[in-house]
């Protein structure tokens, strides 16, 4: 069947050429560092939604990279921490060595501390001798939580929740909790040292800054506690006093740039946002279709980002603008929703940014003629639901009128995943073991 025959289609496999660029074994070989000198460990530490797949690219392709290196010791110990779910089918043949556990995200919990408290300590024990891994993906932030002294667990949840509920976006709630974590923001590192530290990390943030990603548990971070208390104050969150004095005062700073511990240590970016938007956009050529990467860095409230785009697409088919048809326009990035009040026992809306995204596309195409959307998170969960997204069709809104499904009233009360599910548009791929942010494909025929 041809890219004409069934677009929706086309753009599920667009989505998946996006996905495979950024598994962890196509990507990692390149990246490897040299195996440390004799007598000395090789360790591996880690958090984020790929950190399992990250772990087991790793241990299939570290033996024979320390022979190539002429290495003596293949052996590799340590600690990864993944979201529940994420944790893939070891390769057959392939012997476990680092442990994997399992923590709640985007709210962390229990499991995360202990996870975090545990990765601490492995750190604690290294020396100068060992080489140490740092397998590093998005969702760190909250898998990997140890909260600052005076925060409890609870405390981190309600400002975790509160942060995602106010339109913050990822680099201001990374600020955030990089001063109240006594593990992110380079903290993880310092508990390295001396030991040097390598960081191979798989980005899900604009601009790729190794200081967001996961909240830089493994790089100097440059943002302050004077920026973190702004961000709360302008979001209206509130902090147990002692916390905020320490944060007025610069107690909870984090370790800045040209910290000696630091000098040294090493990170690569073993996939991007990017590489994967142009992944997507080579295949999409080989289909016969024109393709045109608006920016892997797109931020902004999700509903209205979604109408931006679907005036380009309209324009698009009418043959004007830019974009030549038939053709795909791909973007990326992370887009943020504002949770509106509701009144008093109306339930509260599901979905996340990529549904949020196709509402306000869907809203904004009106039924555009031969114009095709999707939107996915690339780790397959889009928010907190068991969808990776939504996808968008010409007659999107001609069927939700027929089968009395009220756009406006889904938007409203944020539940793109009730207005999808609907009409059965939603796309449910199952976590992917990869998390290189936010997918969006129109296809314009």
């Amino acid at each position: 069947m041809s890219t004409f025959e069934n677009p929706r289609q086309t753009l599920l496999d667009l989505f998946n050429v996006a996905v495979s660029r950024a598994m962890p074994l196509h990507t990692m070989a390149a990246h490897l560092p040299p195996p440390p000198a004799s007598g000395g460990r090789t360790v591996v530490l880690g958090a984020g939604k790929a950190a399992a797949s990250m772990a087991h690219a790793l241990e299939a392709l570290w033996p024979g990279h320390v022979r190539a290196h002429g290495g003596a010791d293949a052996s590799l110990s340590g600690l990864v921490v993944t979201r529940y779910g994420h944790l893939p089918p070891r390769p057959d043949g392939v012997p476990a060595q680092i442990e994997i556990v399992e923590a709640a995200h985007p709210v962390p919990d229990e499991a995360g501390l202990r996870a975090a408290q545990r990765i601490l300590e492995i750190a604690h024990g290294c020396t100068a001798n060992d080489l140490v891994i740092c397998l590093i993906s998005g969702g760190g932030s909250s898998l990997l939580t140890w909260p600052c002294e005076g925060l409890t667990l609870a405390d981190k949840q309600r400002i975790s929740r509160e942060l995602l509920h106010s339109g913050a976006d990822i680099g201001e709630m990374n600020t955030v909790r990089k001063h109240l974590s006594r593990i992110k923001g380079g903290r993880l590192a310092l508990a390295c040292a001396p030991a040097r530290v390598v960081t191979l990390a798989i980005s899900d943030v604009p601009g790729d800054d190794p200081a967001v990603i996961a909240s830089g548990p493994t790089v100097p971070d440059a943002s302050t506690c004077g920026e973190a208390l702004d961000i709360l104050r302008r979001h209206h969150i509130e902090l147990p006093v002692v916390v905020q004095l320490a944060l007025e005062n610069g107690a909870l700073e984090s370790a800045k740039p040209g910290h000696p511990a630091l000098a040294g240590n090493s990170l690569a970016m073993i996939a991007t946002p990017a590489q994967s938007l142009w992944a997507a956009a080579e295949a999409a050529r080989a289909m016969g279709l024109n393709a045109y990467v608006l920016s892997d860095e797109i931020e902004g409230e999700s509903r209205e980002v979604g109408k931006v785009h679907a005036a380009l697409a309209r324009a698009a088919a009418r043959g004007e603008g830019p974009f030549q048809k038939p053709c795909v326009i791909l973007s990326g990035g992370e887009t943020t929703v504002t949770v509106r009040p509701q009144p008093q026992g109306t339930p509260r809306g599901r979905g996340g940014r990529a549904g949020e995204f196709c509402m306000g596309l869907a809203q904004g195409l009106q039924g555009q003629a031969g114009v095709w959307g999707l939107a996915a998170d690339t780790d397959g969960i889009d928010g907190v639901e068991d969808n990776a997204g939504a996808v968008v069709l010409p007659d999107t809104l001609a069927r939700a009128r027929a089968a009395s499904v009220s756009l406006q009233a889904h938007l409203d009360r944020n539940d793109a995943y009730g207005f999808f599910g609907a009409l059965g548009d939603l796309v449910v791929t199952g976590p992917t073991n990869t998390n290189v942010n936010d997918f969006r494909a129109l296809l314009v025929l």
